[in-house]
């Protein structure tokens, strides 16, 4: 099984630094405050480790 990108939903606190940084990958739902992956198989490795870094309350992680 490959590894897919994952937010944990309940600690994203809606900063979309994620979404700015990777916007293929994931995206703001306005009604929930939220980042949603929109891409779980991926896309830019390199630019999905640089958001899972950069996120202030760390709730992106690679899932296999």
């Amino acid at each position: 099984m490959a590894k897919r990108v994952v937010i944990d939903t309940e600690e994203c606190t809606g900063c979309e630094t994620c979404v700015e940084m990777c916007p293929d990958v994931f995206e703001f739902v306005e009604a929930d405050e939220v980042a949603v992956v929109i891409k779980e198989e991926g896309g830019d490795e390199e630019c999905i480790d640089e958001a899972i870094e950069t996120c202030p309350v760390e709730c992106i992680h690679w899932e296999e």
